[in-house]
């Protein structure tokens, strides 16, 4: 999409109707499903590792309301500064096995660590919990375009949310500090992270290099970690006039992960470990609801260009391998 047409629409979101801007939208998804292009056949190659049972149709059925969502996350985003605040709160509520409680009654003694992935609509998501739970302080990552990253940082600021940008000096030890407090929420959207700084785990019969963030801030903070999925539903009745659309989302929180059992292990053991955690019970979120996962790169080991990474452990090299038939794949070891 170009970026000056999404920089106009969000800097002038009163004067565009949601309803017609939805509508073009959901026909420019369609469009690109269609053709299969935009990300749609990274997105079905990762759907066929969530959903390996279903047959081909069923896929494309998947994936062509994973990119309808994907597409209706950014006209929500580029029109949230022209919706009420009673508006914003009919579009979601809160779900899960741990909300309200424990999560409630936690955030009354001490703050949450969230795992989370790119999943419904996360701006929501903040503004809901800033709303109901308690203060929000999150990362968004550092793009390029300057004029993007400054439309879309305002936009969670309005929403209520602190925002910290990636490259920013000692940004795990502020977020650490900030857990220290009392009722503080710091979600990280973390399936996915290629960097040298990522950890690997198994999901889906395979494996996924992921943020260690949210594993990290747990253990320096000595806080149990929940996990955050997002999934569109259906509105009806009253909160559909309040909400004044025809979906809204369900914020479902998980957990808590307890991390005493890590404590005394050795520190990269420990955030490998409570990081694999986080991710199974993320993993299930992505299989009851796959067409809100708005995963559209590489993201499976199958997938990456292992030769463009670096500090891969030797287990990932032997696996890749091995999923190659033998051939080697250039990448750098991580250090012993």
């Amino acid at each position: 999409m170009p970026d000056r047409l999404l920089i106009f629409l969000a800097q002038h979101a009163r004067l565009v109707p949601e309803r017609l801007l939805r509508g073009l939208f959901l026909a420019a998804a369609d469009f690109c499903w269609l053709f299969r292009i935009g990300g749609v056949r990274q997105l079905e190659r990762n759907l066929a590792h969530v959903m390996p049972e279903v047959d081909h149709p069923s896929l494309r059925r998947t994936s062509r309301q994973g990119m309808r969502s994907y597409f209706v996350y950014f006209v929500e985003a580029l029109t949230v500064g022209a919706r009420t605040k009673e508006q914003l709160l009919a579009r979601i509520h809160g779900g899960g096995s741990a909300y309200p409680d424990p999560a409630k009654t936690d955030i009354g003694l001490r703050s949450l660590p969230i795992g989370m992935g790119h999943q419904g609509n996360w701006d929501y998501a903040g503004f809901w919990a800033c709303s109901t739970v308690g203060q929000v302080t999150t990362v968004a990552e550092r793009l390029r375009d300057q004029g993007m990253l400054n439309t879309f940082a305002d936009i969670r600021r309005r929403l209520g949310m602190n925002i910290l940008l990636t490259g920013e000096p000692n940004i795990t030890g502020r977020l650490t500090t900030l857990l220290r407090e009392p009722d503080q929420v710091v979600p990280l959207l973390a399936d996915r992270d290629l960097s040298r700084r990522g950890v690997f785990v198994r999901a889906f019969n395979s494996w996924i290099r992921v943020a260690a963030g949210p594993a990290v801030i747990a253990l320096d903070a000595r806080l149990p970690l929940y996990t955050v999925n997002m999934h569109r539903e259906k509105l009806t009745g009253e909160r559909r006039r309040q909400a004044k659309a025809p979906y809204g989302y369900v914020c479902q929180v998980d957990g808590p992960i307890a991390i005493e059992p890590y404590l005394d292990m050795p520190r990269k053991q420990a955030i490998n470990d409570l990081t694999q955690a986080w991710v199974d019970q993320w993993a299930q979120g992505i299989r009851e609801h796959p067409e809100d996962w708005h995963m559209l790169q590489p993201i499976f080991l199958e997938d990456l260009d292992l030769s463009r990474m670096h500090d891969l452990p030797d287990f990932i090299l032997a696996q890749a391998s091995k999923n190659k038939g033998g051939n080697r794949h250039e990448g750098t070891r991580a250090k012993a």
